[in-house]
C-alpha cells in the first residue's frame, strides 16, 4: 500500500524474472493490471535485448491506459554494467515508458519505483482514464486518509544480502 494524496493505493506485484516459462501466465495478468514493471539487469545485455518482446506483449493484452515503468536494476554493479543508463532512458523514450535504475539489494530507488508508478496510475484516475468502480480494471480504492498521515517505515524492509542466485534475470 501506498499513500498518494491521503488514498491508500494498493499494489500487487508479480515476478516472473523474464523466464519464458512463465510468459503464457503473465498475459492474463496484463489484462486487469493499470501498471506493470518492466525490469532488466543492467550487468546482463541479454535482458535488455528482450525488452521489446516482453514490452508487446503487456501491451497486446492490457488496457492502452497501463503504466509502464522500465527499471534498470543492479545500479549498485557499476563495474559491471553491460547496459548503458543512456541506452535505458532511450529505449523508454522512445516507447513512452517511465524509466528509473535501482538496485535490490541496497534498496536504492526501489520503493520510489514503486511510489512513481502509483502516482502516475493516480493521476490517470483523476483525468478518467481508469473506471475505479470497475475493479475488473485493477484498482481498487481503499479508505481515505488525511494527506498529513504517516504511513509508517517504509515497506520495503527485505534483506537481499547473501542472495547470489544466478538463474534469475535481475
Amino acid at each position: 500500500m501506498v499513500n498518494i494524496d491521503g488514498k491508500q493505493i494498493k499494489l500487487q506485484i508479480w515476478d516472473t524474472a523474464g523466464q519464458e516459462s512463465f510468459r503464457s501466465i503473465t498475459r492474463s495478468y496484463y489484462r486487469g493490471a493499470a501498471g506493470a514493471l518492466l525490469v532488466y539487469d543492467i550487468t546482463r545485455r541479454e535482458t535488455f535485448n528482450h525488452l521489446t518482446s516482453w514490452l508487446e506483449d503487456a501491451r497486446q493484452h492490457s488496457s492502452s491506459n497501463m503504466v509502464i515503468m522500465l527499471i534498470g536494476n543492479k545500479s549498485d554493479l557499476e563495474s559491471r554494467r553491460d547496459v548503458k543508463r543512456e541506452e535505458g532512458e532511450a529505449f523508454a523514450r522512445e516507447h513512452g515508458l517511465i524509466f528509473m535504475e535501482t538496485s535490490a539489494k541496497t534498496a536504492s530507488n526501489v520503493e520510489e519505483a514503486f511510489i512513481n508508478t502509483a502516482k502516475e496510475i493516480y493521476r490517470k484516475i483523476q483525468q478518467g482514464l481508469f473506471d475505479v468502480s470497475n475493479e475488473a480494471n485493477g484498482i481498487k480504492i481503499g479508505p481515505q486518509q488525511p494527506a498529513s498521515a504517516s504511513s509508517g517505515p517504509s515497506s520495503y524492509q527485505r534483506n537481499y544480502e547473501g542472495t547470489s542466485d544466478s538463474s534469475s534475470c535481475c
